[in-house]
């Protein structure tokens, strides 16, 4: 097929390029900024860069890949002009919608997917080799389903099918699972190098690999560290530091915290006693207990030394 691409951004181009791997063709790129059209010109050589209207106008198959914001919008301008046409397959690669978004379109005789790519991207070619075994979520209709298996497969990825009313809060979950992983290690990092590290990649990627890798393999079961061992003490420590150090970080300390008391709780990882202590510490950050600011009972905790000799669970 005849593949446009309406949004150059870190998406499309990668997905129009694992078309082109497949045997399609594209055609057609719209791009605004300077950086969209570099990432054109890289992954898409040779494909012009034209307005969103000539792009519908050579293509079979149309990749919208801009903002969740402003899919909407370009959705009903695209049919106000009469852009769309009738069996045009018209597909959107947001993680907020399913096929809805895209009913006026539908009603001008499009045929809508919705294709979610479960990746994050950088706007180069490495992007194209990610796509290999990566989850897409897919919603469409049923007569479309086959076609949209078939278009996931093409572009090397694995379709996984989430509701129509299910999305919203399918995309939540790779939100908090990856964007908020982002943050997370970036504010990690940035208190290692307060602390005097000087190189905290190198520290926290086999940490960080085989927390993930536990967390994937084992849940809640994978939980360790001074919250799920009731270690009062040790997260009054770190929260008088962060509050010395980095005060912007107390905030999501204390909400990562409670969430994993609160998991390690429901699982039993974490008995009612010592959860008392760390919920009242949790509850305002402010209490100081046992050893104090220089947590110095930081190696207590009633489970020490589960983690055998390497202590696995200090993380």
């Amino acid at each position: 097929m005849a593949v446009g691409v309406v949004g150059a951004g870190r998406v499309g181009p990668a997905l129009a390029a694992a078309l082109r791997l497949a045997g399609h063709r594209p055609v057609a790129v719209s791009g605004v900024s300077d950086a969209s059209r570099r990432r054109a010109a890289e992954l898409l050589p040779g494909v012009p860069v034209v307005g969103p209207d000539e792009v519908l106008a050579r293509s079979e198959l149309v990749l919208l890949t801009v903002p969740d914001d402003a899919l909407p919008g370009l959705v009903a301008g695209l049919v106000t002009t009469g852009a769309v046409r009738p069996g045009q397959l018209v597909v959107h690669t947001s993680g907020r919608y399913g096929v809805s978004v895209l009913e006026p379109a539908l009603a001008a005789g499009a045929l809508p997917l919705a294709l979610h790519p479960v990746m994050t991207f950088t706007g180069t070619a490495v992007d194209v080799q990610r796509l290999a075994g990566c989850s897409f979520g897919v919603t469409a209709p049923e007569e479309l389903r086959l076609a949209a298996q078939a278009l996931v497969i093409e572009m090397g990825g694995e379709p996984e099918w989430v509701a129509e009313e299910a999305r919203p809060l399918y995309h939540a979950a790779l939100a908090i699972g990856a964007n908020h992983l982002v943050t997370l290690v970036n504010q990690a990092m940035e208190l290692l190098r307060t602390s005097g590290v000087q190189a905290p990649d190198r520290m926290l990627g086999p940490l960080l690999g085989a927390a993930l890798d536990n967390a994937l393999r084992s849940g809640d079961a994978a939980l360790t560290g001074p919250v799920a061992r009731g270690d009062a003490g040790t997260v009054a420590a770190h929260v008088a530091e962060l509050r010395r150090h980095a005060p912007r970080t107390v905030a999501s300390y204390l909400a990562m915290a409670r969430a994993t008391a609160d998991r390690a709780l429901d699982h039993g990882l974490l008995t009612a006693g010592p959860a008392g202590d760390l919920l009242d510490v949790l509850g305002d950050g402010t209490h100081e207990r046992g050893g104090g600011a220089d947590g110095a009972d930081s190696t207590g905790g009633p489970d020490e030394g589960d983690g055998g000799a390497d202590g696995e669970d200090r993380a």
